[in-house]
């Protein structure tokens, strides 16, 4: 790129960047899928959300390494590079993240027609399809503008998580005999659903790692991308367990598992009201997990093109909304297809799969820089065993999955 093209604005904050990642990690995956980790893990659910928080910790650390170190757009796709040097490996993690943005935001959209159907029964394909392109349109407006938005969604999804928390929290001795419960009942059978309850919980944090595909639009990335990793990390399992705890308490598990708007159900059998409140509320969490994903998929493209891996066309910038709209185009076109072919609990665990991928081989190449002599010391630095353990632990989940038998 000449310096006489445009290029990507430097205009996100430390606030606005958590924000931005936060919004990603609770739309992906609370809103849609804690009736299904329910229906694997039962009264264990909260487990499942534990299990996945720890695999998704270790990770994380590794993410906020290597985003202080390499401050690039196509993040991971740069990191292989890093540890590996070999273009073909690079570029194949890259086309994988990207991938899985795809997937994931098909997942959020098939998951917010169960939301909207709460209002308006429209058709599946007509609902997707106008959703798809309104999220493409404003994802290719501009970056300032499109965070802003998510970053008042993410506001929005936290006040209805917290709303559902409110009023369906139990006694506390309903608590603390749930709790009880889950301690002392638990053998070794049970293990099995939990851990299956695990993947798709774990993808309920996905979101975290988009957060360094914008780093060369973020201010002072070096110190700002791994404190808002970590922040965002933390509030959203704290947010998890609580809801996972008060969900398996206050409504039948069964039930649970079979509704298509979890939290709406639960708002619902706790206030005996309509679900008004709180299923807008869904819709707008649903909406920016995937308009974030929109965003950090086209600039996985956008960097793998400014690395010469995809074809320059992708790394072009407009110069009026300095956003990369070719890219943006195809990955709002991709994700449309991928809504309508694939049903929500295929995507999430097909998205989990992918980045489980990503994530050892990530955690490996962190290893390996940090084993060098010459090792510059970064921003933000972790100890070795940290990637070493998130190598092991996304691998042996990973494959848990595979032999599992999901698909």
């Amino acid at each position: 790129m000449t310096d006489a093209e445009p290029a990507l604005k430097r205009s996100l904050s430390l606030t606005l960047v958590t924000l931005y990642g936060l919004g990603n990690i609770l739309g992906a995956g609370i809103y849609v899928l804690i009736g299904k980790v329910a229906a694997n893990a039962g009264q264990y659910a909260p487990l499942s959300f534990l299990v996945a928080s720890i695999l998704a910790g270790l990770t994380a650390f590794t993410y906020a390494e290597l985003s202080s170190r390499y401050p690039l757009s196509a993040g991971e796709a740069v990191y292989m590079q890093a540890g590996f040097n070999l273009k073909l490996l690079s570029s194949t993690v890259g086309l994988l993240i990207i991938l899985a943005g795809i997937v994931s935001a098909a997942t959020i959209c098939r998951g917010f027609v169960g939301y909207f159907h709460q209002f308006v029964p429209l058709s599946e394909t007509f609902v997707i399809v106008v959703l798809v392109s309104v999220l493409g349109a404003l994802a290719a407006w501009g970056i300032v503008e499109s965070v802003r938005v998510a970053a008042l969604l993410t506001l929005a999804e936290l006040f209805g998580l917290l709303l559902v928390l409110w009023v369906a929290a139990p006694a506390g001795e309903a608590i603390i005999e749930g709790l009880h419960s889950m301690t002392t009942s638990i053998v070794l059978s049970d293990w099995h659903g939990i851990m299956l309850g695990g993947i798709l919980a774990f993808y309920a944090y996905i979101g975290f790692e988009d957060m360094v595909n914008v780093a060369e639009e973020v201010r002072n990335p070096v110190v700002n991308l791994p404190r808002a990793i970590l922040i965002a990390l933390l509030v959203s399992t704290l947010l998890y367990m609580a809801v996972a705890l008060v969900a398996i308490t206050s409504v039948p598990v069964a039930e649970l598992a079979d509704s298509d708007a979890p939290l709406a159900f639960i708002y619902q059998r706790a206030t005996g009201d309509a679900p008004t409140v709180i299923s807008i509320i869904a819709m707008f969490a649903v909406i920016n997990g995937a308009l974030i994903q929109i965003i950090m998929a086209s600039r996985v493209c956008y960097g793998l093109s400014r690395q010469g891996w995809l074809p320059a066309m992708f790394s072009r910038v407009n110069p009026f909304t300095r956003t990369p709209l070719i890219s943006t185009l195809l990955v709002s076109l991709s994700i449309l297809i991928m809504a309508l072919w694939l049903p929500v609990e295929t995507l999430a665990r097909g998205a989990s799969l992918l980045l489980l991928m990503v994530f050892s081989l990530v955690n490996l190449a962190l290893w390996r820089i940090k084993r060098r002599a010459d090792l510059v010391p970064a921003g933000f630095s972790v100890p070795a065993w940290i990637p070493a353990t998130g190598f092991v632990s996304s691998t042996a989940f990973m494959a848990y999955q595979l032999l599992a038998g999901i698909y």
